[in-house]
């Protein structure tokens, strides 16, 4: 399943994204991964949590980005959500690709049984119209 919190920068989409991650991890028997620009919040998150810091890793365009995510996943069998902050930033994503990519990670999601939670820094209007259902909150 894939959750989208959509709405434009600065107007709280990470905060809730936290408080989403905290609540969840408190009741999930399998790992929940966290990926953001970098390790800001770290603090913010139960540390139980899996925080990954993409500025760590030489990820250049969106393809590479998915290839990321397949290799988190081939590897964490137990791997139960995924939370994904600014993800235009962290994707490499442009505005025209994201429904491409968005339909890629509702594949896994579906394959594999995880949970992603998405921030997108946009208004839920300029969502592709196949992911309009999936916004949870627009900010």
């Amino acid at each position: 399943m894939i959750q989208i919190i959509a709405g434009a920068k600065g107007k709280g989409k990470t905060k809730y994204l936290i408080q989403k991650a905290n609540d969840t991890v408190k009741t999930a028997e399998g790992n929940v991964v966290y990926l953001d620009k970098n390790n800001k919040h770290m603090y913010e998150l139960s540390n139980k949590i899996r925080l990954i810091d993409m500025g760590e890793y030489p990820i250049d365009t969106y393809d590479a980005f998915l290839g990321f995510i397949c290799g988190l996943v081939s590897q964490d069998g137990d791997l139960e959500d995924l939370f994904l902050d600014s993800f235009l930033t962290i994707a490499k994503v442009d505005e025209e690709y994201i429904g491409y990519l968005l339909s890629k990670l509702n594949d896994l999601s579906e394959r594999y049984h995880i949970n992603f939670v998405i921030s997108i820094s946009l208004d839920a209007d300029a969502i592709p119209d196949d992911f309009k259902t999936d916004i949870v909150i627009s900010l």
